[in-house]
């Protein structure tokens, strides 16, 4: 089965959007979603880069023109998107979450849930009284994940994917592995959707 990796950090919305078209491509071509959590900024850190927001702080009618994009996007994919009036967000706690979430029956709510929170819900996502809300409604096990967000070796294990995510070449978010063929940002999972087809 073809395996289509995803580096992503809740904060970017751009991987909001990537998270919830991967799994209709997933359905129609059948490969499979492999979560590559990792912190955004960290990648900046060890890349040099810069988020678009950044980039473009001097551009007014871009910062507005890239909001509306996402929006008629998101309308043509039936996602629902809010633009959360807290960002940016400092996710690292909610990235510590993924790294501690995976392989647990519960990862795919966790997951959904910190997507929701932020891109739906417009919740501040940096302040530990909404994340345990949020992880309250949605049903998960919220002492278990706040503790594990603080041990060592869950914060050791985001420097690890991060630091390999950007060994891997990665620079920015979301970035999606089909082998070795990247492909970045939303507007590449229409050229995803095909090399899984027809150059796998």
């Amino acid at each position: 089965m073809t395996e289509i990796e995803f580096y992503y950090d809740f904060g970017s919305p751009y991987s909001h959007m990537a998270y919830h078209v991967l799994p209709v491509i997933t359905e129609r071509t059948g490969a499979q979603v492999v979560n590559r959590p990792m912190l955004i900024g960290g990648v900046f850190k060890l890349t040099g880069n810069t988020s678009p927001i950044e980039k473009d702080a001097h551009l007014a009618s871009k910062i507005v023109y890239r909001w509306h994009e996402l929006q008629r996007y998101a309308g043509r994919h039936g996602i629902t998107h809010n633009q959360n009036p807290h960002f940016p967000i400092n996710t690292l706690p909610l990235m510590r979450g993924a790294i501690y979430a995976q392989g647990k029956p519960w990862e795919a709510d966790y997951t959904a849930a910190m997507w929701a929170a932020i891109w739906r819900d417009g919740k501040k996502m940096d302040d530990p009284s909404a994340i345990g809300e949020a992880l309250a409604a949605a049903g998960l096990p919220v002492d278990e994940i706040v503790t594990a967000v603080q041990d060592p070796a869950v914060k050791q294990g985001l420097i690890d994917a991060t630091e390999a995510a950007v060994a891997r070449g990665v620079f920015g978010a979301p970035i999606m592995f089909v082998g070795d063929e990247m492909f970045f940002g939303k507007d590449s999972l229409t050229e995803l959707e095909y090399f899984v087809e027809h150059g796998a």
